[in-house]
């Protein structure tokens, strides 16, 4: 297979890259990333000779239709996306701007360079949330509530591919995940954050909303959902990535201090972003049986394992930590609001 893999240098991208050429090490990669502030390509340094690198924007429609011909592409791979619910809140143009119209300059050169198939990856998020106290959780077939401008633009984006798939006959299916963890996150997500906070003893900040949940998955248990899709699942179709394990917030920042043998004391209550979602799950049981796909890494164990690799790769994080263009315990202020 010939993959254009967009957003490559991100987070679940990076990994994604490194998991399919250790499972495929005879197709070939086209990693596409615009290399924003969350992009880096250092991400994918341990793979560099094995994979074709291009900066470049997904809504640059003529630039990624010639990539797609130049590099005789059969399989798109759509991770491209700014991600962070909190800088959607401070900066929402950029997030429709990448995640929608992004999303749909990428299905346009798909369709004019007639690529085979397309496989887009989406969230949780976009099927709003949940009451703690229920025992609803979400599927394939749920309704789209999105309450938050990440949640609306990642929204919009599945839409678009669906139309595409429709009206034009793009071979497209899209994937639903829980929130991921792992190697290679940016800093400003909630569990490198803590990380490499708890590491330089500096507060991790919890938004007060402290019994807010969220389902969690390794993002290797991620990758390996995508790959069965990607190769076998049915063109048109939705399928939800999840695991059933929920944590909090404070749960979350235990677990870290623990493994790190720091204080509660760093634990620091600040306020709750605006429309700050309560609780999501999946119902992954259309990917199980279907595809055979479970979840193998368990949630304690790949936890530490995610402390020890950012212990342990300091110079991969510390010089991002001042890119992040929010910080949690001053962003929600009567001025920024």
């Amino acid at each position: 297979m010939r993959l254009l893999v967009t957003g490559a240098a991100g987070f679940i991208g990076s990994n994604f890259v490194r998991y399919w050429i250790s499972e495929r090490p005879d197709d070939h990669i086209v990693a596409f990333d615009a290399l924003t502030y969350a992009g880096n390509e250092g991400s994918l340094s341990d793979i560099r000779d094995r994979i074709v690198f291009v900066q470049g924007d997904i809504g640059e429609v003529g630039h990624v239709e010639k990539v797609l011909e130049r590099e005789d592409v059969d399989t798109i791979v759509n991770f491209a996306a700014e991600s962070h619910n909190s800088y959607a809140i401070v900066n929402p143009g950029v997030f429709f701007r990448t995640n929608v119209m992004g999303t749909q300059g990428l299905l346009e050169a798909a369709r004019r360079a007639e690529t085979p198939r397309f496989h887009h990856i989406s969230t949780c998020e976009v099927y709003g949330d949940l009451d703690l106290e229920t025992d609803e959780i979400f599927n394939e077939e749920s309704p789209y509530r999105p309450k938050t401008p990440y949640n609306a633009a990642k929204a919009g984006a599945d839409h678009a591919v669906r139309a595409y798939h429709e009206t034009y006959g793009v071979r497209a299916t899209i994937t639903n995940c829980a929130n991921n963890y792992g190697p290679y996150q940016f800093p400003e997500k909630v569990v490198p954050l803590f990380i490499t906070n708890a590491l330089d003893d500096k507060p991790l900040p919890m938004y007060a909303s402290t019994e807010n949940r969220r389902e969690w998955i390794h993002v290797l248990d991620h990758c390996r959902g995508i790959m069965r899709v990607v190769l076998d699942g049915r063109i048109g179709e939705t399928y939800c990535i999840g695991t059933g394990v929920e944590r909090n917030i404070e749960q979350i920042a235990d677990a870290v201090l623990d493994a790190l043998g720091k204080p509660k004391s760093l634990k620091k209550i600040v306020p709750d972003r605006p429309s700050h979602d309560r609780r999501y799950v999946l119902d992954w049981t259309k990917i199980h049986s279907e595809l055979g796909w479970e979840p193998r890494i368990d949630f304690d164990e790949g936890l530490r394992d995610t402390v020890r690799w950012y212990t342990e790769h300091r110079n991969w994080w510390e010089s991002l930590k001042g890119r992040a263009p929010v910080i949690e315990d001053e962003a929600w202020s009567t001025e920024s609001s």
